[in-house]
């Protein structure tokens, strides 16, 4: 059983950055995909930002051209790089990787089965 560790969430102001990082207990070599997704009060997960096996990218429209996502597989860590940011992205942030086969990087939570706890990420306008 894999467990995804998130760090680096806090409050700033708007317009400002920060970088999110997941450790994971195994090689994020050994997962076809892994994936941010975050959630505020009252509304539904929201896929961020998806890389596979091969580095291949997804990122929601909202944070295109903002956001960043990426991975070390010597350190077995991935990261969700964020700048620009703005009252809108405020919400809990959850790293989750998935080991199955798909043509394709999805942003569905349904489609990834291993979870993290969540960091916390505030914006302030």
């Amino acid at each position: 059983q894999v467990q995804l560790v998130e760090s680096g969430g806090g409050s700033v102001q708007a317009g400002g950055s920060l970088r999110l990082s997941c450790a994971a207990s195994r090689s994020t070599s050994e997962f076809w995909r892994m994936a941010w997704f975050r959630q505020a009060p009252g509304k539904e997960r929201e896929g961020v930002a998806a890389i596979d096996q091969h580095g291949i990218t997804t990122h929601a429209d909202s944070v295109k051209g903002r956001f960043t996502i990426s991975k070390d597989n010597t350190k077995n860590t991935l990261y969700l790089q964020m700048n620009s940011l703005g009252p809108e992205d405020t919400a809990m942030y959850y790293c989750a990787a998935e080991s199955r086969f798909t043509k394709t990087v999805p942003l569905e939570a349904n489609k990834y089965s291993a979870w993290g706890q969540g960091t916390q990420v505030t914006v302030s306008s």
